[in-house]
């Protein structure tokens, strides 16, 4: 544990472990409206609850004791630095033996990590799995809820082949990143409503404030949790669904305009960072009007 090595197992152990801490904390949180997450579920993987290796969860309890950075001094003396943390106490733990819905969504999240390096785990992407994998351990079906893992993860991958650009901080300028996403939904606004685009303009209401969480989450913290499902529903059966996407957020916009208009910088900035209770099926409705 003390090799000053970065290509050591050890240090690729405690750099896991910062990831896993991080994963943890999330998914301990997630979808917290709702009290599925923190149930049991009822098709645990028993291979790895009933494995003599630590589980997730309890590697976690033992990275707040054992973490710590390594390095050498002047004089190549060996030192470690104890990292101060504290457990996650959102929840209380379930009993050995069982393990609730967000100890999968951790588990899927992390091998996500482990087989993706370059990008790794970064913090939204438990928004994303959390809906999915809602569907599959939900089902009426008992054999899709036994899946559930296996399935969500499967989608998971996929989709994020598809939207991993907006998780990379590098890609941001790229015709493909949030900046690009964020730019062709303001000038959609603009050739739609040139003086709410304007109003925006003048009060200096950037789409970095707003339209960044709705792109980069799917607007997965925008709206109940039935809505998502709905309004995913019809995105991901666009072929053209981040087209759509863009004509979604422009569509939110446009249905607050008389707000907007009104409104002075704070009460917008308010407005459209808590966006308010709508019918999605409106909102999906006035998309297809702009897409025209």
């Amino acid at each position: 544990p003390l090799n000053p090595n970065p290509d050591s197992n050890w240090s690729q152990y405690f750099k896991d472990n910062d990831v896993l801490l991080q994963i943890d904390k999330d998914t301990r949180r997630l979808l917290p409206e709702i009290a599925f997450f923190q149930r049991p579920t009822n098709y645990q993987c028993m291979e790895i609850i009933n494995a003599e290796s630590e589980t997730l969860r309890k590697r976690v309890e033992y990275t707040v004791l054992n973490a710590g950075d390594v390095g050498k001094n002047w004089l190549g003396i060996t030192n470690v630095h104890q990292k101060k943390r504290s457990l996650p106490d959102e929840y209380a733990t379930l009993p050995e033996g069982q393990e609730a819905h967000w100890e999968v969504v951790e588990r899927i999240l992390f091998i996500y990590a482990k087989l993706n390096p370059g990008q790794g785990y970064v913090q939204g992407m438990n928004e994303i799995i959390g809906p999915i994998y809602y569907v599959f351990a939900s089902d009426s079906d008992k054999e899709i809820q036994e899946h559930a893992e296996a399935d969500a993860f499967f989608c998971f991958m996929n989709l994020m082949s598809e939207i991993r650009d907006s998780f990379i901080k590098s890609l941001d300028d790229s015709a493909s990143g949030i900046n690009a996403t964020m730019t062709n939904t303001m000038l959609k606004l603009k050739s739609k409503d040139m003086r709410l685009w304007l109003k925006l303009q003048e009060q200096d209401l950037k789409p970095q404030f707003f339209i960044f969480r709705w792109v980069t989450l799917l607007l997965s913290q925008e709206f109940p949790l039935p809505d998502i499902i709905r309004l995913w529903d019809s995105l991901f059966s666009d072929e053209k669904r981040f087209e759509f996407l863009i004509d979604i957020c422009c569509a939110m916009i446009i249905l607050v305009r008389d707000k907007l208009i009104d409104g002075d910088f704070s009460s917008n900035m308010k407005l459209l960072q808590n966006y308010p209770d709508t019918d999605v099926n409106l909102i999906l409705t006035k998309a297809s009007d702009i897409r025209r």
